[in-house]
């Protein structure tokens, strides 16, 4: 009995040390589980709370509208691979001829000195209201003012004449930023004429989607520009190194020219020390033997060279 009895109990004791450790690791996990969901909630809570006051703030003051819609213009620039500062600028106070001044949200540069003007315009409290309204009534009187909204955006921004401004080569059109595009397009779908309207007033609207294709278009431009002016610069560069080389080669020629001289002189004078009856070497040499006291000796080369 004790030899069946002992395995039984010994696994009775390893499925119970078993069943307790896996006790102890639900406990934890459910422990850590439970502090994952309410940091989750906390945070959903105050994620909540900041979209409700930033929606708002939108809402009621204009002011932090226009601020919002620069903020996600911006944004939309830096992405676009173009550099501030140098492909565009931002805030830039124009003098009119009449002695206004206007300030465009930001002017994007082009090749050959051209301009594009963009402003950012947001329009959101109509259609807060149409999405927040459950009678369909009520929503197609928020609809209409919603479009009432932005064409009003769009005469005011072609009343400033950005595209004109003095100092400023711009194209003949202007671009109006929405930065919502849910909004722009809830618009063109209720009005299809909208867009050519805009258009009429040398207006293009765009949403964040679209002026983000067309800054990637632009960002192209300016990335084959400078190809373009590094191809240039290369070759301008390449043609002041081949007249520097033909400068040395011929410099180096005469140089040649000079030495050969130089070695035909040499030649000549070293002849007139060693050729000849009653050379300068033969002479010297006799002084030597004739018992003239000397401290030098004939250098080598010139004893080899000496003529009997």
């Amino acid at each position: 009995m004790q030899s069946v009895i002992a395995p039984l109990s010994s696994q009775l004791d390893e499925f119970r040390s078993r069943i307790e450790t896996i006790y102890d690791t639900e406990n934890r996990e459910r422990a850590s589980l439970l502090t994952e969901i309410r940091l989750l909630k906390d945070m959903n809570e105050r994620l909540g709370r900041e979209a409700t006051n930033l929606a708002r703030a939108l809402k009621g003051d204009s002011k932090q509208r226009g601020n919002w819609g620069e903020i996600q213009l911006q944004r939309i620039l830096e992405e676009s691979g173009l550099r501030k500062g140098r492909e565009y600028e931002v805030q830039v106070s124009v003098q009119t001829e009449d002695s206004r001044r206007l300030q465009p949200d930001v002017i994007v540069h082009l090749p050959e000195g051209k301009d594009i003007v963009i402003d950012s315009k947001v329009s959101l409290v109509a259609y807060e209201k149409y999405h927040s309204a459950e009678d369909e009534q009520e929503r197609k009187i928020h609809i209409k003012a919603h479009i009432a909204s932005i064409r009003s955006h769009i005469k005011s921004l072609g009343s400033k004449g950005y595209n004109r401004l003095p100092g400023i080569k711009s194209l003949d059109m202007v671009i109006m930023f929405v930065p919502l595009e849910p909004a722009l397009l809830l618009a063109f779908e209720h009005d299809p004429e909208l867009f050519n309207e805009a258009f009429r007033n040398e207006i293009l609207l765009v949403g964040p989607s679209t002026l983000m294709a067309t800054l990637q278009i632009i960002y192209n431009i300016w990335r084959h520009e400078y190809q373009n002016r590094n191809a240039l610069e290369i070759a301008t560069e390449a043609g002041k190194l081949h007249d520097q080389f033909v400068l040395f080669a011929d410099a180096l020629e005469k140089t040649g020219v000079q030495l050969k001289k130089a070695m035909d002189s040499y030649e000549t004078t070293r002849k007139r020390l060693v050729a000849g009856r009653g050379n300068l070497v033969s002479r010297t040499l006799k002084l030597q033997d004739l018992g003239a006291r000397a401290k030098k000796k004939m250098p080598v080369n010139l004893l080899d060279g000496l003529e009997e």
